[in-house]
């Protein structure tokens, strides 16, 4: 008998583990992304009454993070457990989910460019739909104020897109104090000032509109979301390639460790 061992087929321990090591971290920031969320919707009762989900006339940005959450916590429990139990099923899965997630990327990327204008008129719409809301909910609230404070824009085109909300519309049987004004993220900041001046945007559009200058900005944020992504082009495509390009890798390694265990377990026979 010849003393050679012939060794057979064996799944690469650094791919294995480095797809485990990967997706476990993606997990738990799955796992902390549905924590915020649920948090957050327990604060303002929506676990508690469930049906209030839909009374929100805006975009509830809760959603973000248990969508976000959601997807990342199902992905990294498959291409966790996938690696570590070496289960095919998982892994493959891992692969079809992250390759559908990229194909949809790539598609909403394409459609973008394609489309600019019907963008536009679609985040003409949407961003006009949750001024309506502005005070149904506080974590919009919070993210208009964000949105509007960042891009020194105010509304979707402008400030009186402010008219569409019922407490700061011009109309004459609005009793509300802020009518005829905007939100303070609106206006421009006085770099002395320390404390933030909440009633500064109060009867602004009553002025006229070079007066409305000196205090608002009245440039809307859907302009200013344009020039912001000119300014910041190279940026941005450096974002998405690189997501992009994780994504690929990502599916090449899964692919790669499926093709080692089934060959592993082909010798085996």
């Amino acid at each position: 008998m010849s003393g050679k061992q012939f060794k057979g087929h064996e799944v690469s321990c650094c791919i294995k583990y480095f797809i485990f090591g990967f997706n476990i971290i993606f997990w738990l920031l799955g796992v902390a992304f549905l924590g915020i969320g649920l948090w957050a919707w327990n604060e303002k009762g929506v676990l508690s009454n469930i049906s209030s989900i839909t009374d929100l006339g805006g975009f509830d940005p809760v959603w973000l993070f248990l969508v976000t959450g959601g997807v990342m916590f199902i992905l990294g429990f498959a291409g966790c457990i996938g690696a570590l139990r070496e289960n095919t099923f998982l892994l493959k899965f891992f692969s079809v989910f992250l390759g559908i997630i990229f194909f949809l990327e790539l598609t909403a990327g394409v459609l973008a460019f394609t489309f600019k204008d019907w963008i536009k008129d679609q985040l003409n719409f949407f961003i006009n739909n949750n001024i309506r809301a502005y005070r149904d909910d506080i974590d919009l609230q919070n993210l208009i104020d964000f949105t509007q404070e960042y891009w020194d824009c105010c509304g979707a085109f402008g400030a009186d897109d402010w008219n569409l909300n019922i407490y700061f519309n011009c109309t004459d049987t609005n009793p509300s104090r802020e009518k005829c004004g905007v939100p303070f993220s609106c206006c421009t900041k006085d770099p002395a000032e320390d404390v933030i001046n909440t009633q500064c945007g109060y009867d602004v559009r009553a002025k006229t509109d070079v007066e409305q200058k000196t205090y608002i900005h009245v440039k809307g944020c859907v302009p200013q979301f344009e020039k912001w992504l000119q300014d910041n082009l190279t940026l941005v495509a450096g974002i998405f390639i690189g997501v992009a390009l994780l994504q690929i890798f990502g599916i090449c390694l899964a692919q790669n460790l499926v093709s080692d265990i089934e060959a592993v377990r082909a010798s085996s026979y």
